[in-house]
Formats: C-alpha cells, structure tokens, sequence
C-alpha cells in the first residue's frame, strides 16, 4: 500500500520508470540522491526502509555545512529499484524533466542498536532521525528533523558537526555518480517525449463520457476568501485579478444552462448574453467564476453592472477561475492547479466572445499587485496552488487583497430629505461585529433621483418603529430605522478612529449578498473608560473590602500595602491599574497555564512562583488546568485567566506582573508567537537593545514576515513573530535559533547567542530560548516588579529609537497611551508565518553570503 500514491500518479506506458514493487538491500541499507530538474530544479533524497525509499525532495539540495539546515518536503515512497533510475520522464508525465543519480551509497542509524532498520523506523515515525551516510560525495552524520506543524510534510536536513563537516559547497560536484554525466549533459542527449497519441486518446474518452449522459449537477455554494492585507511572493501560491461584480456560479446540463449567485438567486434573466453563450459547452460541469461589466478601457465597474440590470446596456464579461464538475464527475478534491489545467483544455474546445477564462500567475504577488494598482483594479485573489476546493466555506486557503476601498454594508435607516431633495437624505450604514449590528457611517452621495425613488420604494416595506441597534447613533438628523435586509455598495476614502467610513459614496445594491454575510471590517479598538473602577475608587482608603465583578464577589486585602517603597505604589494601584486595562491585556492571556510570580511583600521583599494551584483551597470558580510537567514527572493544575474576576484575584494574591505561557490549553504544544528577548549585559546599554531590535525588524522585512515589539518593562526589548500555533515547540526553536545567528552574523561585536553568561563578553545576549514549552515572559500591558511600576508596552516600529527607554511607560501614564493608541499587539494573535517560507529565505541568504 506504500507505493499505491507512486503508481497512481504514473503511466507506465510512457515512462521508463520503474513500477512501484517492495525491494530489499542484501545486507546494509542503501541512500541514494537525484537530482531532477522537473519544472523547478530539487534534490530527491531517498532512504532505504521497509522495502521502498522513503523519500524528501530537497529544492536546494543537501549540504555539508552543520550552520546550513536544508528544507526537506517529504514525498510519496518510491520502489527500491528507482535507485538507479536516470534518464527523462516525458513530458505530460507527473515529474517531467531529467534526472540523474547524483549521490549514493549505504547508511545506518547513528545509534548502537540491534537492528538499524526497526530504529529508523522507529524515529521516522518520532519525526527525528539521526544517521551515517557513507556517499561518494555525502559522508558522515546527519539529522532528518520533522516541522510539526499544518506543513505535515516538511522537514529540515540537517549535517552534524565531524571531521566531514566542510563549508565547501558540495553541490559544485556535479555528475552522476553511474553515468559520470551532468544534468546539463543529459538534457543535451535526451531527446523531448511528446505524449501525441495520449492526447488524442484523451479528447476520444472526453467525447465518450459526454455520450454517456452523466448525470445532472445541480448548484453548489462557491468556495469563499479571507481578506489580508499585504501582497506576498510565495511560489506554492498562485494570484489572480480580482474582479469588481457578482460571484456567478454556472451550472451546465444537457439543454439546460443556469446561473446562480453566491445564495443561489438566479442570474438567468439578468445575465442572459452570458447563459446563452454557454449552451455552446457540449459537457456536464459547474464553473465558478465572476460576472462583470467592463468600461471602454476594459475596467470592471461596479457602478456599470448597477446599469446594466436596469438596462441591459454595457460591456457583460464571464470571467471564470475554477471548476467544480466535468461529465457528471467533482473535482473539487484535485488541486487548484489540476482544475484550472482542465478548465483551461476545456475552454479551449469553444469560441466565446464573452466568456474567458481568468489566467494567473505563480509565486509573484506583489508584482501583480503592483500591476493590478497601477491599472486602477480592485486588487488581487491569492489562491494555495495544491489546495482542495472546500465548497461553501471560507478558507485562508484563498486570500483576497484589496487596493480600492469598497465595502458591502446593510441599510439600517435613512435621513429626512433637505432642500430639493426627495425621498430621503441619507442611508445609514451598518455591519455585523460578533453577532452585534453596528453602526458604521452615513452615506448621501452617489445617488440619482431615479435611484433615490427605486431605493426608498425598496425600503418603505421595511421601515421600523425602533433601531435596530444596541447603540446610539451620533447624528442629529431624524431618522426613519429600515430592518436590516438590503445590502448595498459603497467606496470611500478611509476608516476613522470611530470606525466609521468617511466619505461614502453609493455604488448599487449587492442583490447576490444576505445581510448576515456583511461583517465588521473596521479595526475594533478597546474603550478602555468602561473599565474605568469607580467601585475601586470609592474603597481607595479602605485596607480590606469587598468587590462585586459580574457574578462574582472578590475579597481584596492590604490595599494600602506599599508594593513600590521608592514611588510610594500601593498593592490597591495596581489591582486599580489591571481592572482598568483587563480589556486589553485577557486577549493575551486566555486559555493560556499562568505562572505566578508572587510579591505579597513588595517589590524589595522575596519573591516566589506559583505553578500548581491548590484546589482545596481556592474558590470554586476558578478555571484551572491540569498539565503533565515533564521536570517534575507529574500532573500540575495551573490557572487559566479568562476574565477580570481572574485577573484581579492573581493581583490580590500578589501578582505584580502576568506571566502566560506562549501556548493556550487548546493546542499546548503549539506556542501562537515565536519571542526574541532581547536582554542587554548592563542595564545603560539599551541603545545596544534598540540597534539590535531594528536589525531584527531588518531581518523579518527581508522574510517578508510581521514582527511586533514591546517594551520588556525591565531592561530590554520582546519581539514576537505570530504563528497561529501552525508548529510545536522544537521546531520554532529551530527558527528561532536561525534567526538569533542571522542577526547576531550582522552585529557580531555587540551580540552573541551564547547562552553562558560568562561567555558573552558583556555583549547583548539574543535569547531565542524562550521558546520552549512551559516557558514564561510578562504578557503585554502587564506591570513589572521594577521601580516606577513599568509596564510591558507594545510599541509602533517608529517609536523604536534612540530616544526609547523602558522606564517611559509605568502606571501612571500608559492608560492615556492605550487610549490614544488602541491595541497595538492585536496582530500576535493572526494567522502567522509561513516557516518553509522564511526557511527558504534564509537558506537563499546563506547561499549569497
């Protein structure tokens, strides 16, 4: 069954590669390397193990250099008896190209052991495998080390350090090691395969299966997009325009065309040019793609297709971009670029004049960006080129990036008309947050008496007594409340810090769109004045005293205990301060094993931490979570913080700062961010902390990844790099080791990466270490148990110069910052980095260096 993927992707009648069939070595195990230039040149890496070669291709190749770890994606098994195989697979074959045996020879396990192959076996399933190669040209030990994260396949080559260890670059051997020929040689020779007969053969089995009448397809909701921000370059990813109209999904039968919307309303009648040019398709299917009207110069208009419905003048494109269903068959499990291959030969069988096929490019998304801005467009569709299409779901498997500012909204009421207007004056604007309509503006622009007449004919039905809000809306004009049903279309110029749209201008109404489908696109931002503890202030002077938070009722002591001897800071200031900015930081803090730090005396008294809560004696309603600790060989029932009763029974108990683990209960061995700390060697060398963090920034720019940073509120600098706990925790501490060497490479007099304190020459220590499981550093927004009450503080990248300094920010003034800024850690919690992507970067930097 372990060759079963290997055959199925191969027809044996035009390759010469062997037929995937068990396999065994006489006596030791056998390696072998390929390097095979298919449409991207790679290094197949294969091991001899349970009768097949369990195999990595390697795009840069294996290397003997211990600093260099190698990207390594795991493939399907191959037969034992590929060892040999050289020569070209023709094209139209999975894995076209030529290949020669580059590399090969036998190996063992690096550990002593009864059997090798049963302790191959035995890591490979660990993720970890650790062995000797004896090559003609790769000797000695090396490690496979399995990325444990959505990228299930991929994993790092690794050399160890031995007296075969070399930077020479090995790659410039570059010959087969059986026909003493170089790829370039072999391409020379080889003569092109054509798969002539096979294609014939093909379009005969099409015609076939049109014959046999499969059977009718009905309509399917289409596949949906996350919106992001930026443009990326990823070669695993295809780009697309993005089209200004309605999401039409055609739906092809035997004499019978039918388009529908995204919710299943026919477009027949409005799009009719578009359903009778498809009755020319002679096959089964479901397409997917967008309608559109086009202006003269060949740009989609919203504001035209408007039109169009009303008169059925203008320039009405089909643009289609996937396929769902051919003769009867779904496609939806083959990958994006398998479906757009039979599209496009679908496609290529008829002449349409109004509708296309929607091309694209692979890996360079911010080129067509760049492109799809400077032709005015909306913007671009990124689509992962091996993903599946997931029917009526929306995937970050496509990704939407917008240039111009359009937003879907629902009419939540109109304004009394003023002047010589009739109607109404203006439509207020709403979208959904969390479940909760809200208010995002009004819109008064955009209108012809003719729509204002349409539009309010299409409201009146829907007026209402009540808004349909929770909120107030701050507008004095009287307002006529519509039930939230109608969605329109609106462009404008930006968001404002209320989050509502300024300059809104009335595009048309999206017919193809349900209300509950429009959410918040705004940036929510915190109102910390609703957690401002008018119930704190009233008991400033009182020692002990009850307080009621929700259902629960705390018991806090010692308010007027000095915590800070110098600033004269109370235990009751900072409860006060962490009811006040519990809104900010519990986002940080949720799902996520508490390690206390407890000062019940001060700042200037012992300390102690607190991991393992006693049940007995702490209230019932307390979240806690029991955790294997591997140091201790036992359960520990750590706290989860969830909510402010939480937060502020930890800063009753002493809790000057909040210490999280980078990981929540949900996925423990996943940590959601990867943390650089930042740590100087005397604490008058920050300007060494703030160079450094900028060289950091300077890396992550390079990778094309986001990084935050915060204040540590002590002495140094916390950068995070957000990883969506995409991969565990040995494998961040892999990345975050690369990253530590690539900036330290940078700023070799000032850092280090050595972890013994009386080896780093009182440099700035980089510590990637931090990224273990089970490992604390203070959450954002939390205070430090350092003079003047300093909070951890996350900062803009613009703040991080020079004139910077930790000890800036404390108690007494970060709640008007927090204010003003809003939560500038809000992005830790994204999606996150792509680690095959950085990894691939940093590999290409150490080739250049």
């Amino acid at each position: 069954m372990s060759l079963s993927k290997y055959n199925e992707k191969r027809d044996f009648k035009q390759t010469r590669e062997p037929k995937g069939k068990i396999g065994k070595s006489a006596s030791e195990l056998i390696f072998v390397v390929q390097k095979h230039a298919a449409s991207h040149l790679h290094y197949d890496f294969r091991l001899e193990m349970d009768g097949v070669l369990k195999s990595w291709a390697v795009p840069k190749g294996p290397s003997l250099d211990p600093e260099v770890k190698r990207l390594a994606m795991m493939v399907e098994d191959h037969p034992y008896s590929y060892k040999d195989f050289e020569g070209t697979i023709p094209e139209g074959n999975y894995g076209a190209g030529n290949v020669i045996v580059w590399d090969n020879g036998t190996y063992t396990s690096d550990e002593k052991t009864a059997s090798d192959e049963k302790q191959l076996l035995a890591d490979l399933k660990k993720g970890r495998l650790s062995f000797i190669l004896k090559g003609k040209k790769l000797k000695g030990e090396f490690s496979l080390v399995k990325l444990h994260g959505k990228q299930e396949n991929a994993w790092l080559l690794i050399k160890k350090q031995d007296k075969y260890a070399t930077d020479t670059d090995i790659l410039e051997k570059n010959k087969s090691v059986i026909s003493k020929r170089s790829l370039e040689e072999l391409e020379k020779k080889s003569e092109k395969i054509k798969a002539k007969p096979e294609e014939k053969e093909e379009k005969q089995t099409i015609k076939k299966k049109s014959k046999a009448k499969p059977a009718e397809v009905s309509f399917v909701k289409p596949m949906l997009a996350t919106t992001v921000e930026k443009p990326f370059d990823d070669e695993e990813w295809v780009f697309e325009n993005k089209y200004d109209g309605y999401r039409t999904v055609a739906v092809i039968n035997p004499d019978e065309v039918n388009l529908f919307s995204r919710n299943q309303i026919s477009f027949n009648v409005s799009f009719k040019p578009i359903a009778d040019e498809l009755k020319k398709i002679d096959h089964t299917v479901i397409l997917d793609g967008e309608i559109v009207v086009e202006n003269e110069s060949g740009k989609a208009d919203f504001q035209l297709l408007q039109n169009y419905l009303k008169t059925g003048i203008g320039n009405l494109k089909y643009y289609v971009f996937d396929l769902l269903n051919l003769d009867g068959n779904s496609v939806t499990d083959l990958s994006l670029l398998d479906r757009k291959e039979l599209l496009k030969i679908l496609f290529n069988k008829y002449d349409f004049t109004n509708v296309f096929y929607s091309e694209h490019t692979i890996g360079d998304g911010i080129k067509q960006f760049a492109k799809a801005r400077k032709n005015n467009s909306e913007g671009i569709i990124a689509k992962k080129a091996d993903s599946t299409y997931t029917i009526a779901s929306r995937s970050n498997n496509w990704l939407k990036i917008k240039i111009s500012n359009e937003e879907e909204a629902i009419i939540i009421g109109i304004t009394e008309p003023k002047n010589s207007r009739k109607y109404f004056g203006a439509i207020l604007l709403g979208q959904y947050n969390d479940g909760e309509l809200k208010y995002i503006g009004k819109c008064g622009t955009g209108f012809s008496e003719e729509v204002l007449k349409e539009l309010y004919t299409k409201l009146k039905p829907l007026f209402l007594d009540k808004s349909p809000l929770s909120e107030k809306v701050p507008i004095r004009d009287k307002i006529q409340w519509v039930k939230p049903k109608v969605v329109c279309q609106v462009k404008y110029s930006e968001w404002t810090q209320d989050n509502n749209l300024r300059h809104p201008v009335y595009l048309g109404l999206r017919i193809d769109k349900k209300a509950n489908e429009v959410v918040f696109s705004g940036k929510s931002k915190t109102n910390l004045k609703q957690n401002k503890m008018e119930d704190l202030k009233e008991h400033k002077t009182e020692n002990d005293y009850d307080l009621k938070v929700g259902k629960t009722t705390l018991h806090l002591t010692n308010q007027n205990k000095i915590y800070f001897p110098a600033d004269g800071i109370t235990k009751g200031e900072i409860i006060q301060y962490y009811n006040e900015v519990s809104s900010l930081i519990l986002p940080y803090l949720k799902d996520r094993p508490e390690s206390m730090n407890r000062f019940p005396n001060g700042i200037d008294a012992p300390s102690f931490y607190q991991k393992d809560i006693d049940l007995e004696k702490t209230p019932k309603w307390l979240k806690t979570k029991k955790i294997f600790s591997e140091s201790n060989e036992e359960n520990i029932d750590y706290l989860i913080c969830n909510d402010k009763e939480t937060l502020l029974y930890m800063a009753n108990l002493g809790c000057i700062e909040i210490n999280p683990w980078n990981s929540t209960i949900k996925n423990i061995h996943n940590p959601d961010w990867l943390v650089m700390d930042l740590d100087p060697a005397k604490e008058d060398d920050f300007h060494i902390v703030v160079e450094t963090a900028q060289v950091v920034k300077q890396v992550m720019d390079e990778l094309e990844t986001e990084c935050l940073c915060k204040t540590s509120g002590a002495t140094g600098l916390h950068i995070y790099i957000p990883l969506g706990a995409q991969y565990d925790y040995d494998s961040i501490k892999i990345l975050g080791e690369l990253i530590a060497k690539e900036v330290q490479t940078r700023l070799p007099d000032i850092t280090t990466i050595e972890r013994s304190i009386k080896k780093r020459d009182n440099k700035l220590y980089i510590d990637y270490l931090q990224n273990r499981r089970g490992q604390t550093l203070a959450a954002p927004y939390s205070v430090r148990p350092k003079p003047g009450a300093t909070v951890s503080t996350p900062l803009e990248w613009s703040e991080v110069t020079t004139k910077l300094h930790p000890s800036q920010f404390t108690i007494k003034n970060v709640l008007q910052r927090f204010e003003k800024k809003g939560d500038l850690w809000e992005p830790v919690l994204s999606k996150g980095a792509n680690i095959k992507k950085i990894i691939k970067k940093l590999e290409e930097k150490q080739e250049r260096v």
